[in-house]
């Protein structure tokens, strides 16, 4: 199966998503790590001009896993309709089972406080502050999705994820 995370900066989603494939002994896929490397060998200049290079290289990361016989869990924020909509075209094209999720964060002040108390853990990648996570594009999901309010416990969460990903 292929199981996508997605969401503003500072939800939660990589905290959500690692836990989902240590739970699980999936495969993951971070789309900000594939950024950090293909601006640190110089195949895009810089976090402004990736463009969509990271998550073309990481849909190829993640059909190779699928080819192995692996599920795949992929932590990324897909922003855009043509984003999520390469992981449908994967997951039919390979024949697995797609589960989007989406990490939001209902209180305001706390995803803020989230955004501005973070660290990045990739070297060469600066966390965005919160004007860049309020002003981004961010548009409306289309078609079925589990929606994780990311407030409270992330191992409840990680339960109530993996109950839905075995129905």
């Amino acid at each position: 199966m292929l199981v996508v995370f997605g969401g503003l900066p500072g939800t939660g989603k990589t905290t959500l998503s690692t836990l989902i494939a240590r739970t699980l002994r999936a495969s993951y896929v971070r789309v900000d790590a594939v950024e950090v490397g293909l601006i640190a060998a110089g195949l895009v200049p810089d976090q402004a001009g990736i463009g969509p290079a990271g998550y073309v290289v990481a849909n190829r990361l993640a059909e190779s896993c699928l080819r192995a016989d692996l599920d795949v869990i992929v932590d990324a924020v897909n922003p855009v309709e043509l984003a999520r909509q390469g992981w449908r075209e994967l997951a039919a094209s390979m024949g697995v089972e797609l589960f989007f999720v989406e990490v939001v964060c209902s209180d305001p002040r706390r995803h803020r406080r989230q955004v501005e108390q973070r660290r990045s853990d990739l070297a060469g990648r600066e966390v965005p502050d919160w004007q860049a996570v309020v002003g981004r594009e961010y548009q409306t999901w289309q078609g079925e999705r589990l929606v994780v309010d990311n407030i409270g416990d992330p191992e409840i969460h990680c339960a109530d994820i993996v109950r839905h990903l075995s129905r």
